[in-house]
């Protein structure tokens, strides 16, 4: 999830307010203008008392839980906090349950031979008492959850008012005649307050916690959710009230789109009219699947891109053989001075690998010695700390004596550690023994480790561990490993396991210290303000290291300076972004193939309009109209059904995937190692994707509507 600028915010409230405009000017102009009226409906009736007792329901017990009286929904409440997947599960398994049996029981007795009869009526019956209760069992849940869930009582107020005031409009309208229109018109209008909800949800979305102290909170994802949802139906309601406009649109054109969008409009033979829908929904389909893996293939690929950024250097600096290299102050310099022009920032490392070790376990770590004051310029460690501080890691001594709220860890659930009361040193001893205590507590050089790494070492901020380096001295046993002693300054999480899991930092001396690197450094990490331009800023770094390079002169007897290479992020993780760009043309090329088959049904319906309007072909043809025009009558036609498949697919999965980047579907971390999923909405996906699928579309077109233009005015009324 994001933070909604407020310009944002209110952008997407006003498209929704003009949207619920639309819909409500849509509902009313369903009114018959002659006045006619419409008979009783009992299932309008029966609709309404649900949706009214639905209503009431949730004002009463909004009133209760209002009331202070509400033990027994604060323990609901808890119990519905602590199983909300197990909940959603029962809902709907009661869901699907009841109206799998409720259509069980509508079945044609010809075709359930078991349903007929007399013990087949007793069947029927049961199956519908089984469906309604398993229905209404689901709703009682529903409506229990939503009393329960800790949100403003003025947003549950409303909601049950709405309710409330629909269901009783629903049973008053059903239990009497009506003015012919209204139940269309009442369509509509349920699509406006769709808009509504999705307004009111969004709204309370967008006050949520984002970042990484957010904790997990379910009712913040049933709202999210509900937000999500929302905005894809009230899309599809808003959709459906553009679409007869732009069909008008057409027929105030020339002849040929009349005729075509009349076509479409027009009441065809109940077959041919299920599949012209199947046609537009399977390319609505398709293209909505195509879109969707895209943004969310898309969405992974920019987060690992992301954090690859955030916590490597865009290009680095480093010499052709292991030892690193010496007079890295002027190298250093050169280079930034080389970079000043872009914006970039440098800072040397000494890095090399060790053995972390703890009281209880030990596991390999990556060192790398940093500059405290400009490694943030060019990674996000300082940006990164969970728990301790930065600080601690330029004044160890600090580590020595914690106070007792500072937080040194986090649970499994992000519940934070504190360090609390020191009983070795009680409050009321002697100031001279407090002193000569702490003289005792050695100081140690701090560490910055990531937080799969401390949970290797079972380690939190102030505990000691020792780096064992495998460059030692040799012994009389042989080659010793030097070991040294630091103290958790801070522990940081990136959102990368294989950087957290191995990465450690400290000062940039103790680093030259513990590898025996003397006064050199292994490279120097560079970066710049625009990654996707790093190989414009490259060949200036290249130049530099050269130029410095060359006033290095080779000690007597010694061994030369080694070479210095330049490497970019492009080029250390070609093979990576390689395999994922690969992987998304080929999502792109087999999920197109759907689109392909999806547009058979358009070949399909076209012929099969062909057959069906042979005469009124013949007709068009005798009044003059050309085979070329005949031609383009059922390519536009064709045109259009994809049109409308394309604009229902690519926009619904525009709000689904916007929805999800927007609101953000939360993951428990500590399971996927994100705490959200990443989404990408990409413009330029969406609109290729569009323009393959009406590509596709265009050429399916062709040959019904060559076989169109080819029939004969006297083959056509032969046989009227």
């Amino acid at each position: 999830m994001i933070e909604l600028s407020r310009s944002l915010q209110a952008a997407l409230l006003a498209a929704v307010a003009l949207g619920i405009v639309l819909l409500a000017w849509r509902g009313y102009t369903r009114f018959d203008k002659k006045g006619e009226l419409e008979p009783r409906r009992p299932g309008v009736v029966r609709v309404g008392v649900v949706v009214a007792l639905t209503g009431a329901s949730l004002l009463a017990l909004t009133l209760i839980a209002s009331s202070g009286h509400s033990k027994g929904l604060a323990l609901v409440g808890a119990f519905f906090s602590s199983n909300t997947e197990r909940i959603a599960q029962l809902v709907a398994a009661l869901i699907v349950g009841g109206a799998l049996r409720l259509f069980r029981a509508g079945m044609d007795t010809d075709n359930a031979r078991w349903l007929s009869g007399r013990t087949g009526a007793r069947a029927r019956l049961g199956l519908r008492v089984l469906g309604a209760t398993s229905l209404l069992a689901a709703l009682a849940i529903v409506i229990l959850w939503g009393a329960v869930l800790p949100i403003q009582p003025t947003s549950k107020w409303i909601l049950g008012g709405v309710l409330f005031g629909a269901g009783t409009g629903y049973l008053v309208a059903g239990s009497r005649p009506v003015r012919k229109g209204l139940y269309r018109a009442l369509g509509w209008w349920w699509g406006g307050l769709v808009g509504v909800t999705f307004g009111v949800t969004a709204t309370l979305t967008a006050r949520m916690p984002v970042g990484k102290g957010a904790s997990f909170n379910p009712t913040d994802q049933i709202i999210r959710f509900t937000a999500l949802v929302s905005s894809v139906v009230f899309l599809f309601f808003v959709l459906s009230a553009l679409l007869p406009l732009a069909l008008d649109a057409l027929e105030r054109r020339s002849f040929v789109p009349h005729v075509a969008a009349r076509h479409v409009r027009a009441s065809k033979s109940g077959f041919l009219t299920v599949i012209s829908v199947l046609s537009m929904a399977g390319v609505a389909v398709s293209s909505c699947a195509l879109c969707s893996v895209t943004s969310i293939m898309g969405g992974f690929g920019a987060d690992l891109k992301r954090k690859i950024l955030g916590n490597n250097a865009h290009m680095v600096v480093d010499a052709s053989r292991p030892g690193g290299f010496g007079n890295w102050d002027d190298k250093l310099t050169q280079v930034r001075v080389a970079l000043a022009p872009y914006g970039g920032a440098a800072t040397p490392v000494a890095a090399g690998e060790a053995m972390g070790s703890s009281a209880s376990n030990t596991a390999g770590a990556l060192v790398r010695g940093i500059d405290p004051d400009t490694i943030g310029q060019v990674i996000d460690l300082s940006k990164n700390i969970e728990v301790g501080s930065f600080d601690y890691l330029r004044d160890p001594e600090k580590l020595t004596a914690l106070p007792p709220e500072e937080i040194i860890g986090r649970g499994p659930g992000g519940e934070p550690y504190f360090k609390g009361p020191d009983f070795r040193q009680p409050s009321d001893v002697d100031p001279s023994v407090r002193d000569y205590l702490k003289k005792q507590t050695r100081v140690y050089p701090g560490v910055v480790i990531g937080r799969e790494l401390a949970k290797s070492l079972h380690v939190l901020v102030g505990d000691e561990v020792t780096l064992l380096s495998p460059m030692g001295e040799l012994g009389p046993t042989g080659v010793m490993p030097r070991s040294r002693k630091f103290r958790v300054a801070a522990i940081f999480y990136s959102g990368m396991y294989e950087y957290d899991v191995t990465h450690a930092y400290v000062l940039m001396e103790e680093a030259q210290k513990f590898f025996s690197l003397e006064d050199k450094i292994t490279h120097i990490d560079i970066r710049v303000p625009d990654p996707e331009r790093v190989q414009e800023v490259r060949p200036a770094v290249e130049a530099a290291v050269a130029a410095s390079a060359a006033l290095d002169e080779a000690p007597e007897g010694g061994k030369r300076p080694p070479e210095l290479r330049v490497r970019d992020w492009m080029e250390m993780n070609k093979n990576l972004f390689s395999a994922l760009k690969l992987e998304k043309i080929a999502t792109f090329i087999i999920l197109s193939i759907a689109i392909a088959v999806a547009s058979f049904c358009i070949v399909c319906t076209l012929l099969l309009m062909v057959t069906e309007k042979g005469k009124e072909i013949a007709v068009l043809k005798a009044l003059g109209a050309s085979d070329n025009a005949v031609m383009r009558v059922f390519m536009i036609e064709g045109v259009i059904i994809g049109a409308i498949g394309t604009i229902y697919g690519v926009g619904t999965a525009l709000a689904v995937c916007t929805g999800l980047y927007w609101f953000g579907v939360r993951l428990d971390p500590d399971v996927y190692y994100i705490d959200r999923l990443p989404v990408n909405v990409n413009l330029s996906d969406y609109a290729m994707v569009a323009l393959a699928s009406m590509l596709i579309c265009t050429i399916a077109t062709i040959y019904p509507a060559r076989a169109a233009s080819k029939l004969s005015p006297v083959d056509g009324l032969r046989y009227e």
